[in-house]
């Protein structure tokens, strides 16, 4: 049972971390962009040892600890790395939707949960708790925005904040809703495939979007192909 002071702060730390998916939707400077990522996934692991403090349950210390270094430590101190080495100050490019459309669209994706939540856990005696409420509905909000971020933006380093806010919502619906111990074992998966992705970045050198990250592949998934190319581009010369 959740005593009500530690309740009201985990509600608090809930709308911010919704905030900050927002504020993620909109910017377009990548060290913001990055920090923003960081202090997100602070805000998440602050809640998980709160839970903890009120619980007891061992597991959400691991995943308090998991989230700390993995998600706030390590992840953006590489994704600082890659963006000093690409030299890439700001994300302009955009599909389909602007930052202020897919803000937009946010706040109807998030009345859609909204209402599909209220009728769902609604039928089931465990979640009546509005904590439990609000924990689910934002944390399936910020998976979609994250989705938003990913569908919305050309920028691989974007892109890849966006695949992570993603799992931060996941994080955030499984605190309320799941057993912990499978969500500290798809976690840790999950941030080391995107560690490996970031490393590979650092790797090859992306200039910034996946169409350039291709471009830079080709020669290595079709050699003879682009020895062909070459030896034609000097016979031309």
């Amino acid at each position: 049972m959740i005593i009500a002071s530690v309740q009201n702060i985990v509600q608090i730390l809930v709308v911010l971390i919704l905030a900050t998916a927002a504020i993620i939707i909109m910017k377009r400077d990548l060290r913001s962009l990055i920090k923003t990522y960081a202090f997100q996934s602070l805000l998440l692991a602050v809640m998980a040892l709160l839970l903890f403090a009120a619980t007891g349950s061992i597991s959400l210390l691991f995943l308090a600890v998991i989230i700390l270094v993995s998600k706030v430590v390590i992840i953006p101190h590489f994704m600082g790395l890659v963006q000093k080495r690409l030299n890439i100050k700001r994300d302009v490019k955009f599909h389909f939707l602007s930052p202020v459309t897919s803000l937009l669209a946010s706040i109807v994706i998030i009345l859609f949960v909204y209402l599909s939540f209220s009728s769902l856990l609604s039928e089931l005696n465990r979640f009546n708790s509005s904590l439990f409420f609000l924990g689910a509905t934002v944390g399936m909000s910020i998976v979609f925005m994250g989705m938003i971020v990913i569908f919305t933006r050309k920028q691989t380093l974007t892109n890849i904040v966006g695949y992570l806010t993603m799992e931060n919502g996941v994080v955030l619906f499984s605190l309320f809703l799941t057993e912990l111990p499978l969500l500290i074992e798809v976690l840790i998966i999950v941030d080391l495939i995107m560690l490996t992705l970031i490393a590979t970045i650092l790797a090859f050198g992306i200039d910034s979007t996946i169409e350039e990250f291709h471009a830079r592949l080709n020669p290595f998934f079709h050699p003879a192909k682009e020895a062909a190319l070459k030896q034609v581009e000097d016979i031309e010369q």
